[in-house]
């Protein structure tokens, strides 16, 4: 199943706004009800301000009206697969179980395989916020 998750996750990343990095990272996510979502990064000149792959992808799936995520997979233009950042994994985390699998990718073909739990362990969620 992963492999359309790939094919859109390259597509996507086509349309990647990255011109001061001229990385470009496109991921693409499966909900449950089997919809994918894509998101691609988008720099700003201001950093901060960018948006990553992921998190497009995420606001894409929860403008859709889905909030769980069952599939994610993220590609580059690197010479190894590239985890998603910090910020991006409490974001996955949100939607997401543990055993969710993460496919990180390089346009070359290179897969690394993990899940959610392994890539943030002992993630904050809203059972921190319960009083």
């Amino acid at each position: 199943m992963a492999g359309d998750l790939r094919q859109r996750a390259m597509d996507v990343r086509t349309q990647a706004y990255a011109p001061y990095s001229k990385f470009k990272v496109g991921a693409a996510l499966r909900g449950a009800n089997g919809e994918v979502y894509v998101g691609c990064n988008v720099e700003n000149a201001a950093y901060p301000q960018g948006t990553c792959a992921e998190a497009g992808a995420i606001a894409a799936m929860v403008a859709a009206g889905e909030t769980v995520i069952k599939e994610v997979y993220v590609i580059a233009g690197s010479a190894i697969p590239v985890p998603p950042c910090g910020g991006c994994r409490q974001k996955l985390a949100e939607f997401s179980a543990g055993d969710v699998p993460v496919t990180m990718a390089t346009v070359n073909g290179t897969e690394q395989h993990t899940t959610l739990s392994k890539l943030l362990p002992g993630a904050f969620d809203a059972g921190f916020l319960e009083g």
